[in-house]
């Protein structure tokens, strides 16, 4: 269900048109587009406020364009991670607005621009070896309306270039810390801030380093209070909780809360 027939099913229950019954019913139902090789849930974003987001890896160019293509149909806006070169040709030349985020490997299609809610993302970004995934945690909650400060290159091996950067991530609402190696960075920053730190391990370093596993296990067990940890190399949900938490923060400032 797209929005435009939501508010029309709205309209009808309000003018008594039809039955509340009917109404839950409709909301409560998931609707799917039997693509054949994928069932596109085109409800979601009713149910979490963005629409059902493409991961590329293991599809083919002409599968991730169907899929965006179907939900282009109700949607002004969509994002496909994990891209190859090829997916993202196709996009481009399929849908003018598509831009490609090369360095996120996302490509990001977005009908026209829209105002970003109040409040900031901060992703704060360990070392350049990092970015790619740092790069997908920003392009993620950019594109869910969310205004991002990227903040490069101030891990732990050089801890004074983090307190250069201090104001603007303590005024963020969220933020997003990304690293590798030992994976230090996100229980400084939590010890420095008063918001909520998402940490991001990425699989950056050497041998011990286990392919990000010592990054993660060194941050699920920080000593910083208010850190979550999301998986190796996440930084699609780290951007779109960020996004989630900053939405809730918007609501609380409406409200008077």
């Amino acid at each position: 269900m797209t929005t435009t027939e939501a508010h029309k099913l709205l309209e009808q229950f309000r003018a008594g048109g039809v039955s509340r019954e009917k109404v839950l019913q409709a909301f409560q139902a998931a609707p799917v587009a039997d693509l054949g090789f994928a069932q596109v849930d085109t409800h979601r974003a009713l149910r979490k406020g963005f629409p059902e987001v493409i991961f590329g890896a293991g599809k083919t160019p002409g599968q991730v364009m169907e899929i965006a293509a179907k939900l282009l149909e109700g949607e002004q806006r969509i994002l496909i991670t994990r891209i190859n070169g090829g997916h993202a040709r196709a996009l481009r030349k399929k849908f003018k607005q598509a831009v490609h985020h090369a360095e996120a490997r996302c490509v990001t299609i977005q009908k026209q621009a829209q105002k970003p809610r109040p409040g900031v993302i901060a992703v704060v970004c360990a070392g350049t070896s990092d970015l790619p995934v740092a790069e997908e945690a920003a392009v993620t909650a950019e594109i869910m309306g969310n205004r991002v400060e990227r903040i490069r290159d101030v891990g732990v091996s050089g801890l004074h270039r983090l307190f250069g950067e201090l104001e603007v991530i303590q005024t963020a609402n969220v933020i997003i810390v990304v690293a590798g190696m030992e994976g230090a960075l996100p229980s400084v920053v939590a010890g420095l801030v008063s918001r909520p730190v998402i940490a991001v391990p990425t699989s950056v370093g050497y041998g011990a380093s286990f392919g990000g596993l010592a990054a993660l296990l060194g941050m699920l067990n920080s000593c910083g209070s208010g850190v979550t940890v999301v998986n190796i190399d996440n930084g699609f949900g780290a951007g779109y909780a960020a996004s989630q938490m900053n939405a809730l923060a918007e609501q609380g400032s409406k409200s008077g809360v």
